[in-house]
């Protein structure tokens, strides 16, 4: 057979138009930025699972606050986190306790990032639990906080305490050389922002009658059982993205991998947690109680937030079960205490988060329940702390509570001046 070459301007051609195919680390370094962006704006659509539950949590004269209030803290907590939040938490941490409080640069437009991946897909992926962290204590001061105040705080959290608090850990701090283990932020993420919330629900107090005198508590309602159903529906989906991006990694086979088993490790625990819910709601009130089974699926997903990865399949659901059994039990206990918490959130993410980060020993070996025992400590006590410290000065200044009158109105009319439901209101 005859074989016949290319004329030497036609093979020029040929290799000129022929694909340039990325080496192993470019390659890597796309992955790895896809995998940070597409987590992060799963993350982000958490935002509105947080809003939808929050909306149907409470009543239809508050409906519209808890919207403002949501879109407003994301937009804040994004900004902070620009400002200080991100090079306080992950710039020149070095083993200690706060990194660097200046604004976070990254490349000009056009030039390529070094390392593995690109520098703004991570900020953007960091931002979002920030974020995530401060929705949790819209939830539980619902009805009876001014808008204000509450952004302030807003501020201050998602601009200093979680960022310093996180920065012990995910930044390389003193936590992290101790050897806590913290694989999406069962504590870092969860358990701030439930502190932050307790913290704020004792200094703010109870809602008007849902305690009397003598000790009774008043149910009260939320709005829309769909609307709260479908924020915990985002909110599962959005976890995908919480657990599964904080592989950090999606560059070889072994990473995507373990995401995989981070999907259904996460997918197992919160079926667990509804699964636990209903059944004990089923045992102790002979009626199963919707709210219950819908916290149920969160405290599941808090609970394995710790460590994903490395539980069995059989150990993930039962992980996520006791966060569903902790949150059937606590509810009613912090009634007891008086403590006036609308959606469920402390009992979810805070005492959720501490059990799935003390569980961590027991699927991974490199952790140990001393250390874990002593992240809680410390990310508790310096949370709450000084969360009720900044409450406590909102209070004695600008005040941080509606009055009565606006309370029994409903937020909507006093605060925002749209209400969700206009039609239902009388002329």
């Amino acid at each position: 057979m005859a074989v016949f070459a290319l004329p030497a301007f036609a093979q020029e051609a040929a290799e000129a138009a022929a694909p340039e195919f990325a080496s192993a680390a470019e390659t890597a370094f796309i992955f790895n930025t896809l995998l940070f962006l597409i987590g992060g704006f799963l993350v982000m659509f958490m935002a509105a699972g947080f809003a939808m539950l929050e909306a149907g949590m409470v009543r239809s004269k508050n409906v519209s606050m808890q919207c403002l209030k949501n879109i407003a803290l994301y937009s804040i907590a994004g900004i902070m986190f620009w400002v200080v939040g991100y090079s306080l938490m992950y710039t020149d941490v070095n083993g200690g306790y706060f990194g660097t409080p200046l604004p976070y640069s990254w490349p000009d437009a056009g030039t390529a990032n070094e390392g593995d991946y690109s520098v703004a897909s991570d900020w953007f992926f960091q931002m979002v639990f920030c974020a995530a962290t401060a929705s949790i204590v819209s939830g539980t001061l619902a009805e009876r906080i001014k808008l204000w105040p509450f952004l302030i705080f807003t501020a201050i959290l998602t601009g200093i305490l979680y960022p310093i608090s996180g920065s012990w850990q995910w930044g390389g701090g003193w936590l992290s050389e101790a050897g806590f283990s913290d694989f999406a932020g069962s504590t870092i993420v969860h358990s701030v922002g439930g502190w932050a919330a307790l913290a704020g629900a004792i200094i703010l107090g109870a809602r008007k009658g849902k305690y009397t005198a003598d000790g009774k508590v008043n149910p009260i309602p939320g709005s829309s059982m769909p609307l709260a159903t479908l924020g915990t529906f985002i909110l599962w989906l959005g976890w995908f993205g919480f657990n599964g991006a904080s592989q950090l990694a999606m560059g070889t086979n072994g990473d995507v991998s373990d995401i995989s088993r981070i999907f259904v490790n996460t997918n197992l625990a919160a079926c667990g947690g509804v699964v636990a819910a209903i059944i004990l709601t089923q045992i102790m009130y002979k009626k199963i109680d919707v709210t219950m089974a819908l916290n149920g699926a969160l405290a599941g997903l808090v609970s394995i937030t710790a460590e994903p990865l490395m539980p069995s399949p059989l150990t993930a659901i039962i992980i996520g079960a006791v966060g569903g059994v902790i949150v059937v039990f606590a509810v009613p206990l912090l009634d007891k205490f008086k403590i006036d918490d609308v959606v469920g959130a402390i009992p979810v993410h805070l005492l959720a988060g501490i059990w799935g980060t003390l569980v961590v020993p027991v699927s991974n070996s490199g952790a140990s329940f001393g250390t874990q025992i002593l992240g809680i400590v410390a990310f508790g006590v310096f949370t709450f702390v000084l969360s009720g410290i900044i409450w406590f000065i909102l209070k004695m200044t600008v005040g941080i509570r509606p009055s009565e009158e606006e309370e029994m109105n409903g937020l909507d009319m006093s605060e925002v001046g749209v209400e969700a439901y206009p039609e239902f209101t009388k002329a």
